[in-house]
């Protein structure tokens, strides 16, 4: 129950003020102040993650009444001067006042998303009680709908007028009719989880409804002849209020969003945890310890900011550490393995410049077995080689050409079979030894190793490694390889999950769309799907596999009609057809005339010399005179041009199709154009 602010009587009167009553006094101003904190904590929530579902922008109008209620009630325990304090309680009925519009908005919005949407009466009678509230609030600043400020221990009050009773009308219909809708809305609710969760939305909205109502404007007596019990009523009330809101922003939390339920409940309580947790009670603490040393007739203590920051670092610091224990308790369920794993991959990832440093070393042990200055590792990629690190005088090396002199070396020793064995392979590659480095496959398995890369180092000549060092170097390989085969695997990982994210996204959507309005949902084929975004990246993707790789062989645009079309051509091979749409796109951003290296012709430098002929991001960029930063910009601009093509040659490939809104059937998924569509658009179905 939403309390006025408190009177505060002489000092005579303090002291005789029984101590209980004293106490629940300042446990009611510490929930005042909780309660404002959380309200706006939740209110910010509501803005941050789901202020596109109109059921949040909703529920964050109401918020925002309590926060101005409760806020006015903080600060006018407070407010020293007689002014002040009627200035706060019109701040506070402007919230008091257009609680019942917004809870009306609130209703409506619950009532359309499962499936109930106005047709234009509801509408316009909210529109009419939010201009209601509007006269209300003007009656309000002229003094015409509240009366004078009525000071009477043990608290004070407006008093009323006639236009007060004729707003409690209005109140209680506004909140009468609401209340109708919410049951109609839990009525529609079609599955069990959404039906309970409706049931907690509806008991965290009385909360806000009752506790903010001005009880003491129309039955005041009460809490003049009996200050124990009312100020009881008013913590037991405030407690019950800070429970029920946020659990009333609980339900609210799965609207407007695709995330799973673990994912929507863990960043609520943790928000809430550092939030108003966090803020409520350091305030409460350093309310006390101020208080205490006021007691003791000090009026500041050193004690105060030592409370304050000591109890800010142990809290945050409980957050930290038990976070990951309530996750496991609450939110993972029986999938608490699969979930741990997932998390904890970041700590076990390999990132190129973890390969990076980890080679490095290598290739540092290798110069110091062989006491050689120079030694490099390179990836074998399916349009030749590259080298990721070098270590040493490695300018020879860039003056050569990697890739065909070693795939060249690679064929002519005919290395391939040796992953097993046990001794060191070493071939010379004109002023160094190499040795390859294979994926490690176990010696009882039948399965032929691939080859990932060689490493190279310096060969002194008339100098061949002794046996301590063909040991010393066998051993540094394999743990070579072992990280390079760790990051392609890992490589692999990653090209499957983005190519089921676009799918894994569209089933959330419908999931969470689906909990209040599932049928229309679920059969409806107008649900909102991957479009141009989705498929530059595809693109980019593809370009970024062009000579191989599951980018490209898994890509979905191998489902395009023109990729289907083109395959007739190249003998029914999916991915050789996108590789040479992939390439008449790239043609099509290529100017006319002569090549050239000039800014008519950078898109198309960057997309020929990144993604057909494979050169790194910094050579290309000291090639065109730009920074790579500048190249990434530019390079995100061509794939969309050819994105853009690419779709242009969709059109063409369909032209002769007379319903647009046919989808190509296929096992894994259709890609198609909506009917009516305009050019630019494509979809993922």
């Amino acid at each position: 129950m939403r309390s006025t602010p408190p009177y505060v009587p002489p000092r005579h009167l303090i002291n005789r003020m029984p101590t209980l009553t004293g106490s629940l006094q300042t446990l009611n101003q510490l929930l005042t102040a909780g309660i404002a904190i959380t309200a706006f904590s939740l209110l910010l929530y509501a803005l941050s993650f789901n202020l596109r579902d109109r059921v949040a922008r909703s529920v964050a109008v109401i918020f925002f009444c309590v926060v101005i209620v409760f806020l006015g009630d903080a600060i006018t325990s407070v407010a020293p001067e007689s002014a002040w304090v009627s200035i706060w309680f019109k701040l506070q009925w402007i919230g008091i006042i257009f609680l019942p519009s917004s809870y009306l908005h609130f209703s409506d919005a619950l009532l359309a998303t499962t499936g109930r949407p106005s047709r234009g009466r509801r509408r316009n009678l909210i529109r009419l009680t939010y201009l209601i509230s509007l006269v209300f609030v003007s009656a309000l600043l002229f003094s015409n709908l509240m009366g004078s400020v009525a000071s009477e221990y043990p608290v004070h009050y407006l008093t009323p007028t006639p236009l007060t009773w004729i707003f409690f009308a209005f109140y209680s219909a506004s909140m009468t009719w609401a209340w109708v809708n919410f049951w109609r809305a839990y009525r529609r609710a079609v599955t069990s989880t959404s039906r309970r969760r409706m049931r907690y939305l509806i008991a965290g909205a009385l909360a806000p409804a009752l506790s903010a109502f001005p009880y003491l404007t129309f039955w005041s007596n009460f809490a003049s002849d009996h200050p124990l019990l009312f100020w009881l009523t008013a913590d037991l009330f405030n407690i019950s209020m800070a429970v029920l809101i946020v659990l009333m922003a609980y339900a609210v939390a799965f609207f407007g969003v695709s995330w799973p339920d673990r994912i929507v409940k863990r960043r609520l309580f943790k928000w809430v945890m550092r939030g108003p947790v966090t803020a409520s009670t350091v305030l409460a603490v350093t309310t006390l310890v101020r208080r205490a040393g006021e007691s003791y007739g000090l009026v500041y203590s050193a004690a105060v900011p030592i409370a304050m920051v000591g109890t800010l670092l142990i809290l945050q610091y409980s957050i930290t550490m038990l976070a990951p224990i309530w996750e496991r308790l609450l939110f993972y369920g029986g999938a608490r393995d699969d979930l741990q794993l997932v998390q904890t991959l970041e700590e076990r990832l390999i990132t190129s410049g973890d390969l990076r440093q980890f080679l490095e070393a290598i290739l540092t042990a290798v110069c110091d077995r062989l006491q050689v200055k120079t030694a490099f590792v390179v990836v074998l990629i399916p349009r030749g080689s590259e080298m990721i690190v070098a270590v040493g005088d490695s300018h020879q090396l860039q003056q050569k050409n990697l890739s065909e002199d070693l795939l060249e070396v690679v064929a002519r020793n005919g290395i391939n079979g040796a992953a097993k064995e046990n001794t060191l392979r070493l071939f010379t590659w004109g002023d160094f030894w190499l040795i390859p480095l294979f994926e490690d496959i176990p010696v009882e398995s039948k399965i032929e190793a691939a080859l990932l890369g060689l490493l190279g180092a310096e060969r002194l000549p008339g100098h061949s490694p002794d046996e301590e060092q063909r040991l010393a170097l066998n051993t540094l390989a394999r743990r070579a390889a072992l990280a390079l085969g760790d990051r392609a695997q890992q490589q692999a990982v990653f090209s499957s999950l983005e190519a089921l994210t676009p799918q894994v996204d569209w089933i959330q959507r419908l999931r969470a769309a689906a909990r209040y309005d599932g049928v229309e949902v679920l059969t409806s084929s107008s649900e909102e799907e991957p479009v141009e975004g989705d498929f530059a990246r595809w693109v980019k993707d593809a370009l970024s596999h062009y000579w191989g790789g599951p980018k490209l062989s898994k890509s979905p645009l191998l489902r395009l009609q023109v990729v289907q079309q083109a395959a007739e051509e190249h003998e029914g091979i999916s991915v050789n057809a996108l590789r040479s749409i992939l390439r008449q796109g790239v043609e099509q951003v290529r100017p006319e005339g002569v090549r050239r290296f000039t800014t008519e012709w950078l898109l198309y430098n960057i997309l020929e010399m990144k993604f057909m002929e494979g050169r790194k991001v910094r050579d290309i960029a000291a090639r065109l005179a730009m920074s790579e930063a500048d190249l990434y910009r530019k390079q995100r601009v061509a794939i969309e041009a050819v994105a853009h093509v690419i779709i242009e040659m969709e059109h063409e490939a369909r032209a002769g199709n007379t319903n647009r809104g046919e989808y190509l059937e296929s096992q894994t998924g259709v890609v198609g154009f909506r009917k009516n569509e305009p050019k630019g658009k494509v979809s993922m179905r």
